[in-house]
């Protein structure tokens, strides 16, 4: 399903609905009393993008420790499951997976989520969705008694109801992170404080979470690479990931300037070897690009690759060049620096959160133009704050980072 799609069945029929199970929920709640409840068990709903759920680590981590790791729950998207079985906090039984493909599909997984929540008694829900109207109603039809999430308070917009327990308030300056773990620990407090939650943003500390490979793993996808390069074996390895997801195409920075920047690698390292990667949908764009470096120290492994094989690829390589997308967040979980290209988001919100992983953002008066408020999606057909990114800017920060075998 297509971004542009979810924003629409959420903006068309997510509203309405929000307006209905309010009026229930305000109905109800005059005959009703219901107090919260001590949090036993707790359901993350978290739909989309798995780089913002490497981000979601130290809030995940937390819920673990307050109620147990066979207490804390996941539902996510098939297609964003795999990092969540990678970082490994939650146990897999106790992810809900909702497919997008078909919608009777979609309709009959979203009703299996609804009544397991009834049936193993989760008592509350953390949604993680910035104001998205289809989490709020999960959520609030989950049967959980406490529910926490960002409510719009006096704000015009985005309308999605009034469905939460714990309201927490949107702070446009504090880093997703950190905004994750206010959520779980709104969780813990007094729900009566208004708005949620009044406590030092110093206090709210968070971390990246470690991927180690098995030794299995890094010969397996040694293998890969050395059928890749055949007798061209590189000394090191630099990865450029040159395809930002469909979810926020304006973050793409041009294919040529990879190109141009791979050269000049090539060039100036001439013992390093350059690895295109993507996903599977991006595979045909990748090989193309191999098509246009037309040298035998360039290999593209887009799709060829599960994500977990292309973790282990990073514990493999020196450097990754990237747009903002996933893979900068995924590099935070090894050891491998990186550098990340910013435009229409700020690195000040979204930023991966180590320090080896370096980021360039040009700061236009413009950026950022996406963000919670219109649903990340912006009026912009002419991304100025990518293309302001130069190769040779990019080049100097490759050249600090003296980690390429030359």
């Amino acid at each position: 399903m297509q971004p542009k799609t979810i924003k629409t069945i959420d903006q068309i029929f997510g509203q309405p609905i929000c307006i209905a199970l309010t009026i229930i929920r305000l109905l109800t709640g005059w005959f009703i009393k219901r107090k919260p409840v001590q949090n036993r068990k707790i359901v993350f709903i978290k739909l989309i993008e798995q780089g913002a759920t490497v981000l979601a680590y130290s809030s995940i981590k937390r819920a673990v420790e307050l109620v147990g790791r066979e207490h804390v729950y996941f539902c996510v998207f098939k297609e964003n499951r795999p990092i969540l079985d990678i970082i490994g906090l939650i146990p897999k039984e106790n992810v809900f997976e909702i497919r997008q493909g078909n919608i009777f599909l979609f309709i009959y997984d979203v009703i299996t989520f609804l009544l397991k929540s009834r049936m193993k008694g989760i008592d509350s829900t953390i949604d993680m969705e910035f104001f998205s109207r289809a989490s709020a109603i999960l959520a609030y039809l989950s049967g959980a008694r406490n529910r926490v999430g960002l409510h719009r308070f006096n704000s015009e917009q985005p309308y999605r109801g009034d469905l939460l327990t714990h309201r927490v308030q949107y702070n446009p300056y504090l880093h997703t992170a950190k905004a994750y773990m206010l959520l779980i620990k709104a969780l813990e407090a007094d729900m009566q404080q208004k708005p949620m939650l009044k406590v030092p943003v110093v206090d709210l500390i968070v971390e990246a979470p470690v991927f180690s490979p098995s030794e299995e793993e890094l010969n397996k996808v040694q293998r890969l690479l050395n059928e890749k390069f055949g007798n061209n074996k590189p000394a090191s390895l630099v990865l450029l990931n040159p395809n930002a997801s469909d979810m926020l195409p304006l973050r793409k920075w041009d294919s040529k300037n990879f190109v141009e920047l791979g050269r000049k690698i090539l060039e100036t390292y001439p013992k390093s070897g350059l690895v295109l990667t993507g996903a599977p949908s991006e595979q045909l764009a990748c090989n193309q690009l191999k098509m246009d470096f037309n040298d035998n120290r360039v290999i593209a492994v887009a799709g060829e690759t599960t994500l977990r094989e292309l973790l282990v690829l990073y514990t493999l390589s020196s450097l990754l060049i990237t747009n903002d997308s996933g893979p900068g967040h995924f590099a935070s979980m090894t050891t491998m620096p990186a550098i990340v290209l910013f435009g229409p988001e700020t690195p000040e919100l979204f930023g991966p959160l180590l320090d080896r992983v370096e980021v360039i953002w040009k700061g236009l008066a413009c950026s950022p133009c996406v963000n919670p408020f219109n649903h990340r999606f912006s009026p912009c057909t002419n991304n100025l704050c990518m293309q302001a990114i130069s190769v040779e800017e990019v080049f100097e920060k490759v050249k600090k980072r003296s980690v390429i075998a030359s």
